[in-house]
Parts: C-alpha cells; structure tokens; sequence
C-alpha cells in the first residue's frame, strides 16, 4: 500500500486511465469486428451493401486513428490494421 499522498493520487490515476484505455480498446475492436463481419456475410445477406461496408470501413479507419492520438495505439499498427481492411474490402466488393 503507497504511504504517500502523491503515490495514492498516481495509483487513482492509472486505475482512471487503465479504465478508459480498454473502454478505446474495446470500442475499436468492435469497429473493426463489424467491418470484419459485414465482409464475411457480403452477398450471403442482402442488407449489407457496399455503402454499409464503405460507410463501416471509414468509421473503424476513424476510431483506429482517434486511437492513435489518444496513446492507445502505435501509429504503424493503426495503419497496418487500416491497410488489411481496405485489402480485404477490395478484394471482396472487386473495386
């Protein structure tokens, strides 16, 4: 247990950012899922479309880079992830 003032604030501190770093974490693998999972059911689901997948591919490219600036991600790895999904959308929808 800190036995200083200034170390029982740190300690608060990190508890605060460890929480709100996994609550970016999460919401961006969310993102990217949905964009993942959009792809896989292309023309098995008529719902989804190629605008859904577009409109779901710059929100997930949105939210990875937010990570960036937040500190929650690398930068290359941000745009590596952002890269495989554009690929994989390529090669899905042909254009």
């Amino acid at each position: 247990m800190p036995s200083h003032k200034s170390v029982e604030k740190v300690v608060r501190q990190i508890k605060r950012r460890t929480l709100v770093n996994k609550a970016r974490i999460s919401r961006i693998r969310t993102f990217v899922k949905k964009v993942e999972d959009e792809l896989r059911s292309f023309g098995k689901n008529a719902e989804i479309t190629e605008a859904t997948i577009k409109a779901s591919l710059v929100s997930a490219e949105k939210e990875l880079m937010r990570g960036t600036s937040r500190g929650v991600l690398h930068k290359n790895t941000a745009a590596r992830k952002v890269s495989r999904l554009h690929r994989k959308a390529k090669k899905i929808l042909g254009n």
